[in-house]
């Protein structure tokens, strides 16, 4: 099957998402299709799956030009996307999950014993090895993402799209990933990989293309070009791609964590006996898949969730029971996961967001006062130091890049005087350039002495700013690594939770 996109855009209010997009997509071939945040891949994608109607251009499939009102056109007409966040039923079983809504019967009534040989068949030919019968919820990441494909081609897919689709997983569950990709593309389907890794795209791949802006900048052969290319393609500039920093001098705690528990409302350890400690001028990094307690402990840490037992001490103080204000006041800075949810209030502009934490005090007001012109000159410095890009400090911040909005919470929260600072996913959804940018901060504040703790499902990103690599499973610390002597498969096998495994493979 040959697909085409030809001269497609879409636009939302205020935007224009894609801007004539012309795409082909062969079978028998890897397309990687990448881009900054917002460039327009999933829009595109979103387009051909039926998901978007655009607003010009057409699609063709072997020459003949098709329309999609919805998915369930695009999956008749050889189309399937597995999406980033899976679209399963937990309490389901393998089977059920991949027949849902196309059900084979017999005299009326679902007939399993077939759905469980068709997905055995499809499991042997391309290497997913899934157990038809085992219950959704209790199956890693990995094997979730194989019901997805299982899925796909079920309904007898030819052109599969594959939107981020090494996000959650861990470096071995990405290597197994890749091996079906493989086996897909010699059975002659044709595979669009959306991602942002760019050596994952430059490996995988047998054509690139490259979105900036909602417009295709570039169509290149991974043989052609190399990461630093790519980078500059997607950004429009070059773009350093190593975080450059010097061997870090630890000092005295700057957080001690000792026995720290959390539950959720049901009584259940989200966060089960931790135990660890950040010094002043180090960067512990905090590696695992989504889902095993990072969250929770970032929360409890800076005071937004309550704590169950154990204690969190600041510089050997005891702040285990302080309230999120006072945490801040003493000396923490927080860069939290959500941006839009935790981070910023999106309607405030630029100078509001940046005195949320401190209009309440000096220099910002004096007791009932506020200081409209001090708050005022701090924002436009700081929009300078931290090169936001910003109409001006009086622009809603909602109106920003994701990029941008990023750094007006960098600059609020590290531009003063702090002990420690939490980065959680502090570049999640955020492009090369920005990347960048926000990691030479962080290095920065770890030489000027701070305490950092990063915690990122992207092991790259812990790989390279970290000095020491934590990783956590199941709500447990489960390794405690020197950055210097470990690599990225024994992380991945404790992220794995093969704890036992990773010992004895790296024991002396």
């Amino acid at each position: 099957m040959e697909l085409e996109l030809r001269g497609i855009t879409k636009r939302f209010p205020g935007v224009v998402a894609n801007d004539d997009v012309n795409l082909t997509i062969r079978g028998g071939e890897v397309l990687a299709l990448l881009g900054e945040n917002g460039a327009g891949k999933s829009t595109l994608m979103n387009v051909l799956y039926g998901l978007y109607h655009a607003d010009e251009g057409e699609i063709l499939i072997d020459g003949v030009a098709r329309r999609f009102a919805s998915p369930r056109d695009a999956i008749a007409a050889g189309v399937g996307m597995v999406h980033q966040h899976f679209m399963l039923v937990p309490v389901f079983t393998v089977a059920e999950n991949v027949v849902m809504g196309v059900e084979p019967t017999r005299f009326g009534a679902l007939n399993i014993r077939e759905a469980r040989r068709e997905v055995r068949a499809i499991s042997k030919e391309y290497h997913l090895d899934v157990d038809p019968d085992a219950i959704t919820e209790t199956l890693p990441v990995g094997l979730q993402q194989r019901i997805e494909i299982i899925k796909v081609l079920f309904r007898n897919a030819e052109i599969v799209i594959f939107d981020e689709p090494t996000a959650v997983l861990t470096p071995q569950e990405i290597e197994a990933f890749f091996r079906i990709v493989e086996s897909l593309r010699v059975a002659g389907k044709g595979i669009v990989f959306i991602t942002h890794k760019l050596r994952e795209a430059l490996r995988i791949a047998d054509r690139i293309v490259v979105l900036r802006r909602g417009r295709t900048v570039g169509e290149v052969l991974p043989a052609d070009v190399d990461d630093r290319r790519l980078a500059e393609m997607m950004v429009g500039r070059p773009v350093e791609l190593v975080v450059k920093k010097a061997e870090a001098h630890p000092g005295d705690p700057a957080l001690t964590v000792t026995d720290l528990t959390v539950a959720d409302a049901d009584g259940r350890l989200l966060v089960d006996h931790v135990t660890f400690e950040v010094r002043a001028g180090e960067i512990v990094g905090v590696a695992g898949v989504q889902g095993n307690g990072q969250t929770e402990l970032v929360e409890a840490l800076v005071g937004l969730r309550r704590v169950e037992s154990g204690e969190i001490a600041l510089a050997g103080r005891n702040i285990t029971h302080h309230s999120p204000r006072l945490r801040h006041e003493e000396g923490i800075a927080h860069i939290p996961e959500d941006r839009q949810r935790d981070g910023l209030v999106k309607d405030f502009t630029v100078f509001e967001n940046i005195a949320l934490t401190g209009y309440y005090d000096e220099p910002f007001s004096s007791g009932p006062v506020m200081h409209w012109g001090t708050a005022e000159r701090e924002a436009t410095r700081l929009v300078e130091e931290f090169d936001i890009r910003t109409p001006s400090i009086g622009t809603a911040t909602g109106t920003l890049s994701g990029g941008n909005q990023q750094k007006v919470i960098v600059a609020r929260e590290i531009s003063r005087d702090v002990k420690l600072a939490i980065a959680s996913q502090p570049t999640r959804g955020v492009d090369v350039g920005s990347i960048e940018y926000i990691h030479d901060r962080i290095v920065g504040l770890r030489d000027r002495g701070v305490g950092v703790l990063v915690v990122s499902t992207e092991l790259d990103e812990v790989m390279a700013l970290a000095d020491r690599v934590l990783v956590m499973y199941g709500g447990r610390i489960v390794a405690d690594l020197d950055r210097a002597t470990t690599n990225v498969n024994e992380i991945g096998l404790y992220m794995a939770g093969a704890t036992s495994a990773a010992t004895r493979e790296h024991a002396p």
